[in-house]
């Protein structure tokens, strides 16, 4: 057990570690998630001009918001994963099931390694700025710190399953990058990160919680401003280690699928 754990501990590291070589990209990143936090922010301010609540945010839980979303964004990575299409293309694949590890237990440990670079280079100085210039909400006490950073580990776990599931498409389709546009676009509007799913019309915000994506995004927000806590809290976490593993045991599923028909040039 102990040896398994520490094998999964070392692909994070690993994960980890292949974030920490690009400092540069890594300070273009922040400034970027920055400008774009004070944009968000300005418009979702104009919307309270007139209104005090919308959706169950006041103004300072909204703001609060749109910091934490732009500190997330990286660190679920909601746009963009290819890798796994990309060795299936390749043939890399090959070397991959070669190896006594199950490529979907590595990469979801080294997803995890990497999670936590860009959570705290990513996430955490442009959300610094947003705290030194607006009135944010923040946990009420250590437990609900807890709870969010285990809310945001289990919104890495389901985000990644998706990414594996719509890279896995590249075992049947030559090009996936039109069902990684589509997935992009679908989590970008159920997650939450656009805008709070509980500013959505009633008929479209169960639709979307019917869904895996707000567990990406929606539910940590919920969990760090205060809107989910007590026994809506449990349940909140209940939710994503539910999805976590579905979401897991299909792409274990559907990656088996793929390779009974995958063909590397050679054997």
């Amino acid at each position: 057990m102990l040896r398994s754990l520490r094998l999964d501990l070392e692909y994070a590291k690993r994960g980890y570690r292949r974030w920490e070589v690009y400092p540069a990209a890594t300070f273009a990143g922040v400034f970027v998630n920055t400008v774009f936090g004070f944009l968000r922010a300005y418009v979702l301010l104009a919307l309270y001009a007139h209104r005090e609540v919308v959706g169950g945010y006041d103004a300072a839980a909204a703001v609060t918001y749109t910091w934490l979303t732009q500190a997330l964004i990286m660190t679920v990575f909601i746009w963009g994963w290819r890798e796994l299409a990309l060795r299936i293309r390749t043939g890399d694949i090959a070397t991959d099931l070669v190896r006594p590890v199950h490529p979907l237990r590595a990469g979801l440990a080294f997803d995890l390694g990497r999670a936590l670079y860009h959570l705290l280079f990513r996430g955490v100085p442009p959300f610094l700025v947003g705290a030194a210039v607006f009135p944010l909400i923040l946990p009420a006490s250590p437990l609900v710190w807890l709870a969010f950073l285990a809310s945001v580990a289990l919104a890495v776990t389901v985000s990644f399953a998706i990414r594996w599931l719509y890279n896995a498409s590249a075992f049947w389709l030559m090009d996936d990058r039109g069902v990684m546009i589509i997935a992009g676009t679908a989590i970008s509007l159920f997650s939450g990160f656009l805008i709070p799913v509980t500013f959505f019309p009633d008929w479209l915000a169960a639709i979307a919680y019917l869904t895996p994506f707000p567990s990406i995004v929606q539910i940590p927000v919920d969990i760090f401003v205060g809107r989910a806590a007590g026994p809506d809290l449990l349940l909140a976490l209940a939710t994503q280690v539910a999805w976590a593993a579905m979401l897991l045991l299909v792409a274990r599923g559907v990656f088996t699928l793929g390779v009974r028909r995958l063909v590397v040039q050679g054997g």
